[in-house]
């Protein structure tokens, strides 16, 4: 089994979780997953089994999209509905005022991640050290809010207002931060009361699988789950170049070869997709000198190519 499975991850269960599950079903040793989902969040979550698990890399900065449930009046230990919450002091905010605040938080902004998270501090889960008591303050990190849109308002219960937004955003933002802090901008307090994930890269909520049709998918044959699969390199955004028929057998070696006519210019900072005749991808190579040298074969030496 190779090849990319965008599923659609229900409230509840882990990214590791789903990855465990998709390993079960598939029988396939190699599974990863391409940006991790809080178990209280739902949405888009690609899974790479098999040589796709050698590409994961490059799609670890891919944008995000997320639909976010916002709940203001209190603020949270975890930044999100799972902590302990603490009511606001000041009054709650109109929905214009948080229209408004929306503005400071798009483009490149400096964001300090929640105490309960993932981040190492001296060897040790940020997570651990705050489940422990102990203080955690995190540095602040840069990251880029693409967009940022308020879609829905909600003021039926008096004091605790709730906002949906939109949020398009570099790999690495924190909704939860972005939450807690946007609370803070319009003088109340706030934290993330829900989360969906609508797109991870190039990969969309609306085309994933869902828990429940992997599992069908999986009882009724191998040849019925490989059907879900998307090739290898499914929304990978690196130049390509077709490889001659005659260097493929050097490619599938791991041995350099010269860059094909009319390829064109080449950054030897940038991974390039080397293919075949077909568009099927054997190898990601880089330029090094006159030379383009495969550093990951993704053909074996005896399989055909070409």
């Amino acid at each position: 089994m190779d090849g990319v499975l965008v599923v659609a991850k229900p409230i509840g269960p882990t990214s590791h979780d789903v990855v465990g599950l998709v390993r079960r079903l598939s029988a396939t040793k190699r599974v990863g997953h391409g940006g991790t989902l809080d178990p209280f969040a739902s949405g888009v979550l690609p899974v790479f089994l098999g040589k796709a698990t050698r590409l994961v890399e490059y799609h670890l900065g891919d944008r995000k999209r997320y639909r976010a449930t916002v709940c203001f009046g209190a603020s949270s230990t975890t930044d999100d509905l799972e902590g302990a919450l603490t009511p606001a002091a000041g009054s709650a905010p109109a929905r214009e005022d948080v229209a408004a605040a929306l503005e400071q938080f798009r483009g490149p902004i400096e964001q300090r991640p929640p105490a309960f998270s993932a981040i190492k501090v001296a060897g040790r889960r940020a997570y651990a050290l705050a489940r422990a008591g102990q203080s955690v303050e995190l540095a602040p990190r840069a990251v880029t809010i693409h967009e940022l849109g308020l879609v829905e308002w909600d003021d039926a219960i008096a004091g605790e207002p709730v906002a949906i937004v939109d949020v398009e955003c570099s790999a690495g933002t924190y909704v939860r931060s972005l939450a807690r802090d946007l609370g803070g901008a319009v003088g109340n307090a706030a934290y993330l009361g829900a989360l969906v994930r609508t797109a991870s890269g190039p990969f969309r909520l609306e085309d994933a699988t869902s828990l429940d049709d992997v599992r069908s998918a999986a009882e009724a044959g191998p040849e019925r789950f490989a059907s879900l699969l998307r090739p290898i390199d499914a929304g990978l955004d690196l130049p390509s170049i077709a490889v001659p028929d005659a260097a493929l057998g050097a490619i599938a070696r791991g041995q350099a070869i010269g860059v094909p006519p009319g390829t064109g210019s080449l950054d030897a900072e940038v991974p390039v997709r080397l293919v075949d005749r077909d568009g099927r991808l054997v190898a990601i190579g880089r330029l090094v000198g006159t030379k383009m040298l495969p550093d990951k074969v993704l053909v074996d030496a005896a399989e055909p190519v070409g």
